[in-house]
């Protein structure tokens, strides 16, 4: 199985955070991506957004580079492959994307990977959800 995934997931399995439902859902997604045979695509934004969330949460104390070391090189094991189409798509189908669902470009260009691959989305962000489902897109 091939599935597009999200940011707020995967911060989901470092911090935690959430309510029941979500964190039952990320132990979900974490464990599809320890069967064979599935795959997570994320786009190029991907790891700068992991980075940001990393160095934000280590200047507010809420983490220790220590264990942001050990979840990177984790991730560094997972089944993920970054897509790098989404680059050249910024200032168009991402960008048109946004305006249309008014989320983020970041938030859209998990969108336009799930549709321009069409794969369904794991993600904890109702905005983009909601969008993926509005366009008839699945969710994982």
């Amino acid at each position: 199985m091939r599935f597009v995934l999200d940011n707020s997931v995967v911060m989901g399995w470092l911090f935690g955070a959430g309510t029941a439902q979500q964190r039952a859902y990320a132990a979900r997604i974490l464990a599809l991506l320890t069967q064979p045979d599935h795959l997570a695509l994320v786009p190029a934004s991907w790891a700068l957004e992991v980075g940001q969330a990393i160095v934000r949460a280590e200047a507010k104390g809420l983490l220790q580079e220590a264990r942001s070391a050990a979840f990177v090189g984790i991730l560094g094991e997972m089944a993920i492959e970054v897509d790098a189409g989404a680059n050249g798509r910024a200032l168009g189908d991402i960008l048109q994307l946004a305006r249309r669902h008014r989320l983020s470009t970041y938030s859209a260009s998990y969108l336009e990977l799930a549709l321009r691959q069409d794969l369904p989305l794991a993600s904890h962000d109702e905005a983009l959800n909601q969008a993926m489902c509005g366009v008839g897109g699945q969710l994982v």
